[in-house]
């Protein structure tokens, strides 16, 4: 039978409340509020500032609106799904969730299930309880529980979306009581949250699964009607989305009348996405797609600098003068910058710069909460100039009046950029207005790549990933935290999950057998026992310090360990003032390079480090003029293969060149004198002598870790040809490899062959033999082995230091190579391997490509395009004016050899 879906229609409160705002409901927006009446689940797609948020949230409002209307004369009885209230109790009782670090009312008392009931069951007798009346202090009567669950990527956008939904929630009266829950939620909030649950609760995937661990989940959840997942696209493409496509499959099971939302402005395989909103049972189950129509075409530039591009940098200096003038002649302008210390290092010289005096401002994760909100709150209300960001402000948020989006450095994926770009005149009929500054001048061709893109609209959003078993470990451990569960009930659930959807029964038992034992090779130590299986076939916890255990080490994200930074006075003496304003944190090994005395740059300040106390940094303020920049593990974006394919087609083909500034012209008009250029399916290899050694500089174009791996393999290969390789260098877009060894004589009589030294077996037992011992293997399997919770890095009172981890996680891993090498965490991590640090996918896809097409061109010197990665060899992460001009010395010694 044909289910025809009647347009909807906006009840009149609504419909009054658009109109006295001067707009008119979007066909998107009505389109999706038809189908989710109609109980479908929907995605949509629509550009920045096409109204997602409110129509994700419409069906929801609507809803709960016409049930207080219908209320208003009833008596009030709680909902069959609503749980007694909570009462006290004892210490005992008490546990943590996660990084949340909740008091002990946050974990509520084990249920015994009653005769008759399943473990797990939602059902509870019907009771009269006392009107309850809602917080906006509306005096309208509340039954029933949480109705919407709103997940978001970003803390800062959950909150952000709380705000912007205070106004129609006043302006319209409805009687909808909305609330936050995230890492910075107080943890008394949080306890109150499970006792009297809000009917729209904005949160991110972290808290669901903490949520979903405990007994009360059945209760808590058994009334949501509605899953709103924004920014889908960020949620999806990484290991958070795999616990989150678990979670949901939980939440569709305790929830039947449970349907899905999903937000995305930029994606390139909207299907994906539609599967992963819900149940995969038999056939291929899909979430109804709303695409929106039209929109204003973004206005994107690449800055036209006047002054000299660098060879090889990252940081944009010489660009700040013109950026300076940028953020002058525009109302409001967030300067995006893709690492934490760049946005350090950029919002310094800016400050430097500031001869008018403008409010400019520093937000990135490693601020203290209370910074992050005070910056959130100015850029709300108008009272800032500018805003030097990372990605903690690239989704959704919506800043007031900002009117320009300057991306500094290059975007590394065209999607990213379209979303960052999109923060600017955050309206569906006005443009957004973009200038991105390419940091040197291979990123002048990413940018140009990255434009192209945009023009043709086309999407660079990775493919849908596969699950990963040690987050099915994480999620296996949590189910058993809130009840028995029998494996056979808890493998269909899996299973319902997209990135599940083809995970064998084989591999299933494996994970729970891990969960259970460790492992065959780990089965003899009881540490590694967390659950056990009873008489009646049920798997539980095996001891109650399990549960508290997991909710300390929730989640997904493996962060390198921080310490607190506090602002004191500068000390006289040997004594420290203890306190001290909170300022953020830093990595730990960062502090472990400087000595009192030593001066950093930290929010937004130069400052001097006075002394390190437990867990936390004393530092004091600086005069100082050449300060330290923090270094951050992570947070480099990996160039996407689709950007890197144009800018391999834009160097092969001179046509394209003309739209290039005329220096990067010169740059590739010279190389192809020398040299060649790369075709766009070729690989250029490069050889030359220079001060006594060889180099071999190749151009893949796949991205940093791609290359990385590659060099690490040459240089085994040419250790066996005896050319006595020195070391390697990679960047986004090259390899350069040197020795003592002629390479290029060697490979002109074939010994070894282009062919032979490129060949995709390299990722066979070369591979394996040098991942046996590398350190980037050992590290990959350490992030596994915290998720899945064999190494738990939080205990209650006291945490494990990097130096434990690392020795814990080494030892485990010899032993399981030795004795157990088809371990869930071995193959987990190799798994990691291909498309994490190591990106062995993306290598063994170039191999692939350029087989039968490596062309070699030996070389009396240095060639031009050889000259951006040669200048990273020996190159220090300093950043600062000293760095630049030693840099800079050495661009013009390699640019005079090569451009002569």
């Amino acid at each position: 039978m044909t289910v025809i879906e009647r347009p909807a229609v906006l009840p009149e409160r609504f419909a009054r409340w658009f109109e006295s705002r001067g707009w008119t409901p979007r066909a998107h927006q009505l389109e999706l509020l038809g189908k989710a009446r109609a109980g479908r689940s929907v995605l949509l797609i629509a550009p920045t500032g096409g109204g997602k948020t409110l129509a994700g949230f419409l069906p929801s409002l609507v809803e709960l609106s016409g049930a207080a209307e219908s209320r208003q004369d009833l008596p009030t009885t709680r909902s069959p799904l609503l749980p007694p209230p909570l009462q006290g109790r004892s210490p005992s009782e008490a546990s943590r969730e996660g990084t949340d670090r909740p008091d002990a009312a946050d974990t509520p008392p084990q249920r015994s299930p009653s005769r008759g009931e399943g473990a797990g069951s939602a059902s509870v007798s019907i009771e009269q309880t006392p009107r309850r009346l809602l917080s906006t202090g509306r005096g309208v009567r509340r039954e029933g529980g949480l109705h919407t669950l709103y997940i978001s990527p970003l803390k800062a956008l959950a909150v952000d979306i709380a705000r912007n939904l205070e106004t129609p929630l006043a302006e319209m009266e409805l009687p909808i009581r909305i609330e936050t829950r995230t890492g910075d939620t107080p943890p008394s909030k949080r306890a109150r949250q499970r006792r009297d649950p809000p009917h729209i609760l904005l949160t991110t995937p972290e808290q669901i699964a903490l949520l979903l661990a405990s007994a009360d989940a059945p209760y808590l959840f058994g009334s949501l009607r509605r899953v709103v997942l924004d920014e889908l696209h960020a949620l999806v493409t990484s290991k958070r989305g795999d616990l989150l496509s678990l979670d949901l499959a939980r939440l569709f099971r305790l929830a039947p009348c449970l349907t899905s939302i999903g937000l995305s402005a930029t994606v390139a395989e909207p299907d994906e996405l539609c599967r992963f909103m819900v149940p995969q049972q038999q056939g291929e189950a899909r979430a109804d797609l709303v695409i929106a129509q039209g929109g204003a075409a973004p206005d994107v530039s690449i800055l036209d600098t006047r002054e000299p591009l660098p060879w090889s940098s990252h940081s944009a200096r010489y660009a700040l003068g013109e950026i300076y003038q940028l953020v002058k002649a525009h109302r409001t302008t967030l300067i995006f910058v893709n690492t934490r210390s760049q946005a350090e290092g950029i919002f310094q010289d800016l400050w430097h710069l500031n001869d008018d005096n403008l409010t400019i401002a520093l937000h990135h994760g490693s601020l203290d909460v209370a910074q992050r909100r005070r910056v959130e709150g100015a850029m709300a209300s108008g009272r800032l100039r500018a805003v030097v960001c990372t990605s903690s402000l690239d989704l959704g948020v919506d800043w007031g009046d900002v009117d320009l989006v300057i991306n500094v450095g290059a975007p590394k994926g065209a999607s990213r950029l379209l979303q960052r770009i999109g923060r600017a005149n955050h309206r569906m009929d006005e443009p957004s207005k973009g200038v991105l500054v390419p940091a040197n001048r291979f990123e002048v061709l990413e940018c140009r790549a990255a434009l192209d893109a945009i023009a043709e609209n086309a999407q660079d959003t990775p493919p849908l990933r596969l699950g990963a078993l040690d987050v099915l470990a994480q999620h296996i451990l949590g189910c058993a935290c809130a009840g028995t569960f029998l494996a056979d009930d808890l493998y269909a659930e899996v299973k319902t999950a997209a990135p599940y959807r083809g995970l064998t029964r084989r591999d299933f038992d494996a994970v729970v057998d891990f969960v259970a034992t460790g492992g065959y090779a780990l089965r003899a130590y009881d540490r590694f026992a967390r659950i056990r299986q009873g008489k009646d076939g049920r798997w539980r916890i095996a001891h109650p310090g399990v549960a508290q255990r997991y909710r300390l080490n929730v989640g997904t994200i493996v962060e390198a360990d921080m310490l607190k930074v506090r602002l004191v006075r500068s000390r006289a003496s040997k004594l420290i003032p203890r306190g001290g304003r909170l300022l953020g944190q830093v990595e730990e090994y960062f502090v472990e390079t400087m000595v009192p005395g030593d001066t950093f740059v930290f929010a937004g300040e130069v400052l001097k480090y006075e002394a390190l106390v437990e867990e936390e940094v004393y530092v004091s303020r600086s005069a100082s003029t050449d300060p330290k920049v923090p270094a951050y593990e992570g947070g480099k974006f990996p160039l996407s293969t689709y950007l890197a394919e144009r800018v391999r087609g834009i160097l092969s083909d001179p046509q394209q060149w003309r739209g290039l500034p005329a220096q990067v012209r010169e740059w590739l008009e010279i190389q192809k004198w020398r040299s060649r250029l790369p075709g766009r399916r070729e690989l250029l290899v490069e050889t030359f002598p220079r001060a006594d050694k060889h180099y071999l500089v190749c151009y893949p174009f796949e991205g940093r870790l791609a290359h990385q791996t590659l060099g690490m393999l040459l240089t085994r290969r040419l250790e066996r040809a005896r050319l006595r390789p020195l070391g390697f260098v990679a960047n986004e877009y090259a390899l350069a490899v040197w020795g003592l060894g002629d390479v290029a004589m060697c490979l002109q009589r074939g010994e070894p062959s282009l062919a032979a030294l490129f060949d995709e077996d390299m990722l066979g037992d070369d591979l394996d033999a040098w991942l046996a011992e590398s350190a980037m293997m050992k590290r990959t399997f350490r992030n596994c082995a915290i998720i899945a919770g064999l190494i738990e890095r939080r205990f209650p009172g006291q945490e494990k230091s990097r130096r434990q981890l690392t020795i814990s996680t080494d030892l485990v891993y010899d032993v399981l190579r030795s004795h157990q090498p088809d371990h869930v965490l071995l193959r987990a991590a190799r798994a990691d391997a291909a498309t994490g640090l190591l990106d062995v996918r993306r290598l063994g896809e170039m191999l692939s490509r350029i087989k039968g097409r490596i062309v070699h061109k030996p070389l009396d010197h240095v060639s031009p395009l050889a000259v951006p990665v040669m200048l990273e060899i020996g190159r220090e992460a300093v950043y600062g004016e000293a760095a630049e001009s030693l840099l800079a010395e050495a661009a013009d010694e390699l640019a005079r050899e090569a451009m002569q």
